[in-house]
């Protein structure tokens, strides 16, 4: 074997390693590419060092072709082109005889993007800003897009007021050209504000400026309003607001001179600091209406809120321009426009004021778009819009169509959207899109439990307020344990007619032992079959009619139920009570929202008769009414009252019962538990109604006791016993004072609700004062006998169904009452400060 020296050896392994890469590519012949220096035509392009990236690419960004005569020029043109892509880190041309050869070292791959310690921005929305400029799964990593989302995200952190935020990415190597970056953001406290001056206001205290300003002193109320936490838009929209509040006050020549934020070293305290000048009160010295004003002059000028030798006010000025659109665009015109021109006169202090009408064309509704609904049909939706297709547009109509959409209950609160699109070559056309996001309509609750009063229960509920997303409401329960049986199943159609005529039918069946619903001791078996149907009569007024039959047996015990029930079914000598029943009732509702309303009112009247011919005749009449009061973006106020009265109607039922020869009955057949004496009648031996040790008269009169109304619990006042307020009565010898309920009820309530406390569309949290109480009947009523609790209550649409928690803490109720030697004379209300509900939903 022949040695080869080893110089050549040398020579021949640096050659290797300089041609590897072209051999990975190229076939073992073909030398390596040299420098393109010279002026050549182009024969063929070879594109090496492709990894994910397709040769087809290159060529569709690279400005050469076979054929081409390239020179140094045009191959630096090359390499600028594919830089621009973003998808190489370098960019080589050579070649290799007339062949251009063009290597690439591929960015590589972004296999996983992870973001960590982010609380104050949602991770939902930095990934969809990091996608923006191209920084997200399955995109080509470029570190200078990754430096630029550093610097980014400072100054987002910084401009919400947190400067001791830190950025911190990583990259790691992945095999295949790839790579995990990592995001860790350590996002500090927010700087407080510790002070706010303003400088130059003279006629009003800085307390009266700074009321409405979103950036506030750090005060014992900051931890729930963050109006301490410093934020560069929040003070831009503070420096508007003291703009407006002078410029609404007349102050025309009104000026923010200068502001200066300061920050402590350590970067956790700010100090803000505005200098202002008031000038002077302006008065309005005219005002003129011009341009096309479409309706008569006249018109246009009573929706003129500015008047001569009126204060300069620029909300009022805003309030009847924006009168002016509103008018106009509730008859087609929906891009109108008012154009205030002020002509200031600073010597006599006066401001003359044209307002210049420009309505734009006339437009109709070519077509309504709805976008979002994947369970509810359309139809559903569109039966609830007030503006119409082919009609002229109206924003009046667009408007009230988004409310009634909103109180449907399908959507989430807040989420219908409008858009009004205009048509592509068309000046006269526009369509109107409703954007919704679609809730939990429906709940299945399926219960199983165990307890030492009701033992096993199990319960299955299936409710569905838009049944197959057709906007009927169909429920199907089915409940069962020691003291209730109930099979129910109820259906209304909104829409029975086209012109919202609704009807409904309710069936129910029931054996229920009310001892275990702290009601007063009975059993009772019932049904009941029901049609009703509403009628709208107005936008927001309605009227429903009802009608069913019902049968209601009960059954008592004279030493397990109170006396006045056991009378009141012994004076009609039956045990079982039919009902022929109708109720009309007219309702107003004006609330905004249906699953969480903000403003309006909802108010209901009904009245209900057991008709003639009924085992007991008798009426019930009921109102409520709840208000909604917007305070402002972080308190709504709702006040909430509910009156029920009711009463027999005709002559008292009386019947004499005979006491004579009594007679031994055991119900329970317990043999530690003695028989027990009830009156009886032997027919040898008839009563003597001369003797009343042996005859009772007994009468029944009023509302029946089973229709009685009942307050106490979660629906009601809360922090006592479900159904516990109000009259009382023991059974035989026993100390316990079994709730009976009333024929006349009232309770109500004063709740603020925080919206914007969490932050989620789907929980609110409140604090409330409940009053009422049950009497049994109109001349037992006693101011001083309300019942008051005040505590705070969470009420979350979670996603295993509503629920609702409230700690109450009673302020007004009755205590115990023990005689002088300690024995319990008079027992007090059954309290009960945590409550809570709970059900499945889908």
């Amino acid at each position: 074997m022949t040695r080869i020296p080893s110089r050549r050896l040398l020579a021949l392994a640096l050659t290797a390693a300089i041609a590897a890469p072209a051999w990975a590519q190229t076939a073992p012949a073909v030398p390596a590419a040299q420098p393109a220096a010279s002026t050549f035509a182009v024969s063929d392009i070879r594109v090496d060092g492709l990894q994910r990236i397709g040769a087809g690419t290159v060529f569709t960004y690279l400005p050469i072709e076979r054929g081409d005569t390239v020179d140094q020029a045009r191959i630096g043109e090359a390499i600028r082109a594919l830089y621009r892509t973003g998808f190489f880190e370098d960019v080589r041309v050579g070649r290799q005889g007339d062949i251009l050869v063009v290597t690439v070292t591929e960015r590589p791959a972004i296999n996983r993007l992870t973001l960590t310690g982010n609380k104050d921005i949602k991770t939902e929305d930095l990934q969809r800003g990091l996608a923006d400029i191209g920084l997200s799964e399955g995109d080509t990593f470029d570190r200078l897009a990754l430096d630029r989302v550093t610097q980014e995200l400072t100054r987002q952190y910084n401009n919400r007021g947190k400067y001791n935020v830190s950025i911190t990415p990583t990259v790691s190597q992945l095999d295949r050209n790839r790579v995990d970056v990592t995001i860790a953001i350590d996002e500090g406290k927010a700087a407080k504000i510790r002070h706010i001056n303003l400088i130059g206001n003279e006629t009003y205290d800085q307390e009266e400026i700074t009321d409405s300003w979103e950036s506030g002193e750090s005060n014992w109320l900051s931890w729930y309003r963050r109006d301490d936490q410093y934020s560069r838009e929040k003070l831009s929209g503070d420096l508007e607001k003291l703009n407006n509040f002078y410029l609404d006050r007349g102050y025309v020549d009104f000026a923010v001179d200068s502001t200066q934020v300061s920050i402590s070293p350590d970067k956790r305290d700010m100090y803000i600091t505005a200098g202002i000048t008031e000038g002077e009160i302006y008065t309005v010295s005219s005002v003129e209406v011009s341009g096309d004003t479409i309706l008569p002059k006249e018109q246009i000028e009573e929706r003129l809120f500015v008047r001569e030798g009126q204060t300069f006010s620029r909300a009022l000025l805003e309030l009847t321009s924006d009168s002016i659109v509103a008018t106009l665009s509730n008859i087609g015109y929906a891009f109108a426009q008012v154009n205030p021109i002020p002509e200031v006169d600073r010597e006599k202090r006066t401001v003359a004021i044209n307002l210049q009408v420009v309505p734009g064309p006339r437009v109709n509704v070519r077509r309504i778009v709805f976008k979002g609904n994947t369970r509810t049909s359309d139809e559903v939706l569109r039966r609830e819009m007030r503006q119409f297709e082919g009609a002229w547009y109206s924003q009046a109509a667009i408007d009230r169509s988004k409310v009634r959409l909103q109180r449907l209950g399908f959507f989430e609160s807040g989420s219908v959207n409008v858009e009004t699109q205009p048509v592509p070559g068309s000046q006269d056309e526009v369509d109107v899109v409703f954007d919704v996001k679609e809730t939990t309509s429906g709940s299945f609750v399926f219960g199983l439990g165990y307890s030492q009063l009701s033992g096993v229960t199990t319960s299955v509920q299936l409710s569905q307020n838009n049944f197959l997303g057709s906007g009927n409401r169909v429920s199907i329960e089915a409940s069962r344990n020691v003291y209730l049986q109930r099979y129910a199943f109820s259906y209304l159609n909104p829409y029975f007619t086209d012109d919202g005529v609704s009807l409904g039918y309710n069936l129910w069946w029931r054996e229920f032992d009310n001892s275990e619903f702290n009601t007063a001791q009975y059993s009772s078996t019932s049904a009941a079959g029901q049609a009703f149907f509403g009628v709208p009569i107005t936008e927001n007024d309605s009227i429903s009619v009802l009608f069913g039959i019902d049968s209601n047996e009960i059954f008592t015990r004279r030493d397990y139920t109170p006396d006045s029930i056991v009378d009141y079914v012994d004076a009609f000598n039956t045990r079982t009570f039919h009902s022929w029943r109708t109720e009309v009732g007219w309702a107003r509702d004006t609330r905004n929202d249906y699953l969480q309303p903000t403003r309006g009112t909802y108010q209901r009247v009904s009245a209900e008769i057991a008709l003639p011919g009924s085992t007991a005749e008798f009426y019930k009449i009921n109102y409520e009414f709840s208000k909604y009061w917007p305070i402002s973006r972080a308190f709504v106020l709702n006040t909430r009252a509910e009156i029920g009265y009711g009463d027999s109607y005709g002559d008292d039922v009386t019947r004499n019962v005979c006491f004579n020869n009594p007679v031994q009955v055991d119900h329970d057949n317990d043999p530690e538990t003695p028989p027990i004496w009830v009156p009886g009648a032997d027919p040898s031996d008839p009563c003597d109604p001369s003797s009343p040790d042996y005859v009772r008269t007994i009468t029944a009169s009023g509302l029946p006791f089973f229709e009685n109304f009942y307050a106490g619990g979660t629906r009601s006042v809360r922090g006592f016993r479900d159904n516990t307020l109000g009259p009382r009565e023991a059974a035989g010898n026993s100390s316990y004072l079994q709730p009976l309920g009333g024929a006349l009820k009232t309770v109500g309530s004063l709740e603020m609700y925080f919206p914007t406390l969490l932050d989620s569309p789907a929980a609110r949290i409140s604090a409330f004062v409940d009053f009422g109480n049950v009497y049994s009947d109109l001349d037992a009523f006693e101011a001083r006998d309300l019942r008051i609790s005040a505590g705070v209550a969470l009420m979350w649409r979670a996603p295993v169904g509503p629920i609702s928690i409230s700690y109450a803490y009673p302020i007004e109720k009755q205590d115990d009452v023990f005689g002088g030697s300690g024995d319990l004379i008079r027992r007090g209300d059954e309290v009960e400060r945590l409550q809570f509900t709970f059900g499945g939903a889908f």
